[in-house]
């Protein structure tokens, strides 16, 4: 199927900018698929962590779908999810409940977007929304099983589909890579044994178990494992607190093919 892509720039998608950090409009397609994959399930935890008053961890899934529309292009998506993630970050309930029909409208309309981009429509059609698309097929996702050989691998652990499969588009030419979504599958990983790690990239800001857990897991076994951290955090005091253990280098989101390629070769020529 032939995909328009001025259908997305008609509707204010900074496509320039994305290409800037996917490389190539095959990735940035696949990517979008990856975007649908995920936003369902983290719109539920947005609601359920909402209704649980859990603040710190409704603040991470607005960053993480910030995170997405950033990649994307959808620069005013960004913007409204992260008003979300400072107000979780603060507590502030009030503007979170007064704010939140118009986040998830706001995120629907970005979802639209993509469905009907991935569905062909071409620029200059309707752009009112248009009736939803049936979901389209999941493409498999390999996860690591008992049986598989231990082998060299890097580790990119990211609770965004979008980005961690971003990142092995970008790598598996070249490497082995295996994805984890929390702290808790990473480490569950790395006790394993079952891969000669070469290099973890790490996401400081994810659910359940997060990024400083694991890299107080790994100090606390003393687990030898070259680590970089990934980070959308602008806090100084976050940032400064990663570089008390024994990290490598830091790759901010939203990171190039460039900045990603960099990264990875230094943290695993690094020498502990």
């Amino acid at each position: 199927m032939n995909l328009d892509v001025n259908f997305l720039k008609q509707n204010g998608v900074d496509v320039d900018k994305s290409l800037e950090l996917f490389g190539d409009m095959e990735i940035y397609n696949e990517t979008f698929q990856d975007y649908l994959n995920g936003i369902d399930e983290k719109k539920s935890n947005l609601a359920k962590f909402k209704n649980l008053a859990n603040w710190a961890d409704y603040a991470i899934f607005a960053h993480s779908i910030k995170s997405d529309a950033r990649y994307l292009g959808f620069t005013k998506v960004a913007e409204v999810c992260l008003n979300h993630e400072m107000a979780g970050k603060e507590q502030n309930q009030h503007f979170i409940e007064s704010d939140y029909d118009h986040l998830l409208k706001t995120v629907d309309g970005m979802t639209d977007i993509v469905k009907r981009y991935l569905a062909g429509e071409q620029a200059g059609s309707d752009t009112q929304a248009s009736n939803p698309t049936p979901e389209m097929p999941r493409p498999a996702v390999s996860t690591p099983t008992i049986n598989i050989p231990k082998e060299s691998v890097i580790i990119i652990a990211d609770d965004s589909p979008l980005i961690g499969n971003f990142a092995a588009r970008i790598l598996e030419p070249t490497y082995k890579v295996v994805l984890t979504q929390d702290g808790k599958q990473t480490i569950e990983l790395i006790e394993a044994g079952r891969y000669n790690v070469e290099a973890l990239l790490l996401d400081l800001n994810m659910p359940n178990v997060g990024g400083f857990e694991v890299l107080e897991y790994l100090k606390s076994k003393n687990i030898q494992v070259p680590t970089s951290i990934i980070t959308g955090e602008d806090s100084k005091d976050m940032i400064n607190k990663a570089f008390t253990y024994n990290i490598v280098d830091m790759l901010v989101k939203p990171f190039s093919k460039d900045d990603l390629i960099r990264v990875v070769e230094k943290t695993k020529n690094y020498n502990l």
